[in-house]
């Protein structure tokens, strides 16, 4: 992650100190806006919201404007960033990328909104650090339902385990989380592919030539077919939820391997308009694989 751009829009400071007068009036000087107090950096924050209303974007008064509100509000970005302590990820990355979720809620905020803006701002905040672990923590490629099944399912062992004093069985974890215990099954399957040990890992005992062992000693050829595993096991659910018309066409055209015109002959429309359907079908299956589809 290139966090240079981030740190040099959010850590660029007033040049001088005092006041800055704009057309509309006087802009507080901040000297170190990094060191203005929670409480004072939200009233702080309205005067330079109000400013920037009336501001030409990219003028040096805008600027000052827009790069005082983003030091002043560091902190609610190591607030956000706090609550995703102990993931494993190194923390400065975690609040380089709650900057750009910080520096979006500016650009985006209005004071007609009439809410405080450390409540607009941390559900962008907290979007983007979320963002950044369901992107890039994941050792392999998990279908979005299943990463965030995996996150509630985590919630339910912990609450049951104190609840209960022993780790819970499957049966508890699905009555718990209201889903079938085949789901429950799926998302601790899912769970093992969000670490990943590196090939060159030593593992202890002795290699296969009396040297130390490594992962790859122990791994066979690729097999391209488990490839087309995860594919299907990511294209089922987003095939459910076509229409009985949509898998009729899908299953015709890929299965039964029929020609436009058949389907179309059999369906009672044109050739023209199955080429239609089977391409929006199509878009939408991929996008689902995507991950773009969301809850569509």
């Amino acid at each position: 992650m290139d966090t240079a751009v981030i740190r040099s829009e959010a850590q660029v400071v007033a040049q001088t100190a005092g006041t800055r007068t704009t057309g509309d009036g006087p802009l507080p000087g901040v000297g170190d806006p990094k060191t203005v107090a929670p409480r004072d950096a939200r009233e702080l924050s309205r005067q330079f919201f109000q400013r920037m209303a009336v501001l030409e974007e990219g003028t040096h008064e805008y600027q000052y404007a827009r790069n005082t509100l983003i030091e002043m509000n560091m902190s609610l970005v190591r607030f956000a960033a706090g609550r995703f302590r102990g993931r494993g990820d190194d923390m400065e990355d975690i609040v380089q990328t709650g900057m750009i979720g910080l520096i979006k809620a500016i650009d985006r905020f209005e004071l007609a909104r009439e809410v405080e803006f450390t409540s607009f701002a941390l559900p962008y905040i907290v979007g983007e650090i979320k963002r950044f672990f369901r992107d890039t923590t994941w050792a392999v490629h998990v279908p979005r339902r299943l990463q965030e099944l995996r996150v509630e399912l985590a919630k339910a062992r912990e609450e049951l385990a104190s609840r209960l004093d022993r780790e819970p069985t499957v049966a508890e974890l699905a009555t718990l989380m209201n889903i079938s215990e085949n789901e429950v099954i799926e998302a601790q399957i899912a769970s093992n592919g969000y670490n990943s040990s590196s090939l060159d890992a030593a593992l202890t005992g002795d290699g296969p030539e009396g040297g130390e062992a490594v992962l790859a000693d122990f791994i066979g050829v690729e097999e391209d077919g488990l490839r087309l595993v995860e594919d299907f096991q990511s294209l089922a659910p987003l095939m459910a939820e076509l229409s009985d018309r949509d898998r009729q066409i899908i299953h015709m055209r890929f299965v039964e391997e029929a020609t436009q015109a058949e389907i179309g002959e059999r369906l009672g429309c044109s050739q023209m308009h199955v080429s239609r359907l089977i391409k929006r079908i199509i878009t939408r299956l991929r996008e689902g694989m995507l991950g773009e589809l969301g809850c569509a």
